[in-house]
């Protein structure tokens, strides 16, 4: 694309984060081009394209990949005007390259390169900050966060991906106008978190966000954790929040559920917290789960995440008694779509506070002992054959069919034929008034 450019007589740099990741040894996840041509000129030599912000000089340029096409944003170099909402210029001027990355968001991110040459062009001391380890803002950091209030937490995101300190004087500025975050729409801000959260360092993460000031703009559930102590002997690593930490460090390569539910764990704790004999959180798990469904809501998760998320705060303490469920029990929730999230944030959990594993190698025992088995299979009896034996559709079909299925998990029962005899007999117990079979658990 770059030698297409070129050959028209136009300037054309790869640009932004590809060029960081490429001369970190990382895989960039997309190219991005920066270029003299203005879009219209890029759209004529280039079939395919999207002009996605043509007015503010960039063009998408479709480019065929091995699994489909790949969009390639092209860019003409520009200056821009005032930022009146947070979030956009008033304006833009085409300009040239130096111009161009003077108005970026951070120094390695203001890196050119020549895709054929591999020569690196920095105008803003970039590839000292590579070397460095540093997320440093291009000129005055206050300015650019002014322009695009996201990017104080893009800074601390970056420094959680890249294992970077912020530069102190970017850091400073990010703490000095943290309450402007809250300016940012929360599908932007969700996005950015939700990066952080599945990145290797999201335990340093979460601490530079409490240390930056965005955590309590952004999550105050969450900085409500800080100073919230715990029973040393289940909890010697620390309060709430310390926890917290640990146990995002322990994940292994997260969902972005299963981070937010390994983050939302323990956010009914600060509401929760008594003493009494001990330290002591009552129902903190249904109360996270409330709070957890409200957080989710607030930054425009979908509905899948938000009650994905839900389930995994409020079953995070149930899966610890799984060696001493009933087996229908233990079969109905490993059967559950987020019982594997569930599981892995229990050892994550067991990991970051007492390290005892027993529960986590019983669970994977067990999963192996069926692991040619459906956890939850087909019911033998179904509402059409209580009909069958003359019962009325109605709230006791539930119960029945429960019943009859948890007999079913159990090994109680096992062929049809055994199934519809169970069936029978909870059909006329129940019109008799008589009590459910013994050894025959409920629903629940």
């Amino acid at each position: 694309m770059t030698v297409r450019l070129r050959q028209a007589g136009f300037e054309a740099y790869l640009a932004g984060g590809c060029v960081r990741d490429v001369l970190l040894g990382r895989a960039p996840k997309d190219y991005d081009v920066a270029t003299s041509a203005t879009p219209d000129q890029v759209q004529a030599l280039f079939p395919r394209t999207v002009a996605v912000g043509a007015a503010f000089g960039v063009v998408r340029v479709l480019v065929p990949g091995p699994e489909g096409d790949v969009a390639v944003e092209v860019a003409t170099f520009r200056t821009e005007g005032p930022y009146e909402d947070g979030r956009r210029p008033s304006s833009v001027r085409f300009s040239d390259a130096r111009s161009d990355v003077l108005r970026r968001d951070f120094t390695i991110n203001g890196l050119l390169m020549d895709p054929e040459t591999g020569e690196v062009l920095d105008y803003v001391g970039g590839l000292e900050d590579l070397r460095a380890g540093t997320v440093r803002a291009i000129g005055d950091p206050r300015q650019r966060f002014e322009e695009d209030r996201l990017r104080m937490l893009r800074a601390v995101r970056l420094s959680a991906e890249l294992a970077f300190r912020i530069h102190p004087d970017t850091l400073e500025a990010i703490r000095e106008q943290a309450p402007l975050i809250r300016s940012v729409s929360a599908e932007r801000v969700y996005e950015e978190l939700s990066r952080l959260l599945v990145s290797p360092g999201r335990g340093a993460g979460l601490r530079l966000l409490e240390e930056s000031g965005l955590l309590r703009e952004l999550l105050p559930e969450v900085a409500a954790m800080r100073g919230v102590p715990q029973p040393e002997e289940y909890h010697p690593e620390g309060d709430v929040f310390e926890h917290t930490v640990r146990v995002l460090e322990a994940l292994r390569d997260p969902t972005v559920t299963l981070a937010w539910g390994a983050l939302l764990h323990d956010v009914g704790k600060p509401l929760t917290y008594e003493v009494r004999e001990r330290i002591r959180f009552p129902r903190h798990d249904e109360v996270g789960a409330q709070v957890a469904d409200q957080v989710m809501r607030r930054l425009r998760a979908s509905n899948e995440q938000v009650e994905r998320v839900t389930a995994l705060v409020r079953g995070h303490m149930r899966v610890k008694d799984f060696p001493q469920m009933r087996e229908a029990k233990r079969r109905r929730l490993a059967g559950s779509s987020e019982f594997p999230e569930l599981v892995e944030l229990l050892r994550a959990d067991s990991v970051a506070s007492h390290g005892d594993l027993t529960v986590y190698e019983w669970i994977q025992a067990w999963l192996r002992e069926r692991a040619s088995e459906p956890l939850r299979p087909a019911r033998l009896v179904t509402g059409h054959d209580l009909i069958a034996l003359g019962l009325r559709p109605g709230p006791v079909f539930r119960d029945i069919l429960d019943a009859v299925y948890n007999a079913q998990l159990e090994g109680q029962v096992k062929t049809r034929q055994q199934a519809l005899a169970l069936a029978a007999r909870e059909v006329q117990r129940r019109a008799a008034g008589g009590e459910a079979p013994a050894g025959v658990e409920p629903h629940g």
